[in-house]
């Protein structure tokens, strides 16, 4: 067992297909559980939540049997959203999160991720020492030290109350229509109540999960059916969520959708201007466009870039002493008030600034004009190395020299799915298109 067992975020993969078995999920329960019991002590507990996929219950179990195997106590939660377990880890004494998702992937797939007992994303380091735990086995505790199961049922309810405080004291959303997307996942309950709770108009999308339906034509990665919805209600607003709600679409009164870099440079720019963006600065990765890095620079405000994955920008922001930042995709990461993305929390921060602003939606989704940017996913066959392929490295520095003059590209991997990403952004339209289909081909014939 090899350290590539983790991706980007946790392990993910086709439920019931390696690694994403019950067999080896019972295993990385076991091997977590040795790991943060080291002591060998009986009151460790591990709080573990999921999304809505129909393998959660396999998971779950799994998780569960490998846990209590080693002795640690576990508390289920049930559906919540991941930023649920990134909140309610700590707030519970757990000494390990997890959450059973694969966030906006099918509903075939499934992953596992970790929380520590701060209710951050583990490290690489730690990740590494669960799979060498992986590699050499698990001895099981004894039979008088077992853990304990027990089912936590107000979860979600202790996260409502929490996303709540974070919306201005006083403020309310009376006379706001807003259409929510729930993506048929772990959000489903939790999203309309706290926006009714705080006085909207909710028209929910993505409320019926059946276990098969997460992320099907709807939600964040699939916005069309929740701007189709905001149009036809006269909405004032449309918030998209994914399977397990840590990221988040805006869709304006016209239904037009915003992505995080238009959310994260509204709010980089308000928190300036209030004195609240720590550091001056904001956090993103690689993949944000360049047209958010010239508005900020504009503003005097800085941007620090970090690979692809939510947990990455979090490190930096750690380290930095940053308090904002995410990824183009929609997580948007506050740490003043969560320790992850967190697609509800990111969204009432926008509806607090429609609210104190009294400006549409429109107005403040639109901060920057975006550069054209042309991403392709092509999917290659497992095993093979297309980057390492002669023709697609000279295709690549083919294109790199193209475009050095009118915008970048970026080529790598996805670290949850058997893909290879070619994104370029470039103000000449035509020159994008053939530099990314010249490496796109390539690839394709390498795969």
């Amino acid at each position: 067992m090899s350290k590539s067992i983790f991706g980007t975020d946790g392990v993910r993969g086709r439920a019931n297909t390696y690694p994403m078995t019950a067999e080896l999920a019972l295993r990385i329960g076991a091997a977590a559980g040795r790991y943060f019991r080291q002591d060998g002590k009986n009151f460790h507990r591990v709080v573990i939540g999921k999304d809505t996929r129909l393998s959660g219950y396999m998971f779950e179990n799994a998780l569960t049997a490998g846990f209590t195997s080693t002795g640690m106590n576990v508390l289920m939660l049930g559906p919540v959203p991941t930023p649920a377990v990134g909140l309610l880890t700590p707030s519970m004494r757990a000494d390990v999160g997890v959450m059973i998702s694969a966030s906006h992937n099918p509903a075939e797939d499934n992953g596992i991720k970790f929380f520590g007992p701060d209710g951050f994303k583990l490290s690489d380091e730690a990740e590494a020492e669960i799979s060498a735990l992986l590699e050499t086995g698990v001895e099981p505790a004894a039979a008088e030290n077992i853990g304990r199961a027990k089912h936590i049922y107000d979860g979600r309810f202790r996260y409502n109350e929490r996303v709540k405080s974070t919306f201005p004291s006083g403020k309310r959303l009376e006379g706001l229509k807003v259409v929510i997307d729930c993506a048929n996942g772990a959000a489903y309950r939790t999203a309309p109540e706290v926006l009714w709770e705080l006085g909207a108009e909710v028209i929910p999308v993505g409320v019926t999960p059946d276990g098969k339906n997460i992320n099907q034509n709807c939600g964040s990665t699939a916005p069309e059916t929740a701007a189709e919805t905001v149009v036809a209600h006269g909405a004032d607003l449309g918030i998209c969520l994914d399977g397990d709600a840590d990221r988040v679409m805006i869709i304006d009164e016209k239904g037009r959708v915003a992505d995080g870099d238009q959310l994260m440079g509204m709010m980089a720019s308000r928190w300036a201007a209030e004195g609240r963006l720590k550091g001056g600065a904001l956090v993103a990765t690689v993949m944000s466009n360049l047209g958010l890095e010239r508005y900020l620079a504009a503003q005097n405000i800085g941007l620090h870039r970090t690979g692809v994955g939510d947990r990455y920008v979090v490190e930096a922001m750690r380290k930095g002493g940053y308090n904002l930042g995410g990824e183009q995709s929609g997580h948007i990461v506050m740490t003043d008030y969560a320790t992850t993305g967190d697609g509800l929390l990111a969204g009432l921060q926008f509806l607090a600034a429609m609210v104190e602003t009294d400006k549409p939606a429109s107005e403040l989704t639109n901060v920057f004009e975006t550069v054209p940017q042309m991403l392709k996913n092509v999917r290659y066959t497992a095993g093979k190395t297309p980057l390492d392929d002669a023709q697609v490295q000279a295709a690549i520095a083919q294109g790199e020299s193209d475009l050095a003059a009118t915008g970048r590209l970026l080529i790598r991997k996805s670290g949850t799915e058997p893909l290879i990403r070619v994104m370029g952004e470039s103000e000449d339209s035509a020159l994008l298109d053939r530099v990314t289909d010249s490496i796109v081909d390539a690839v394709k014939a390498a795969s």
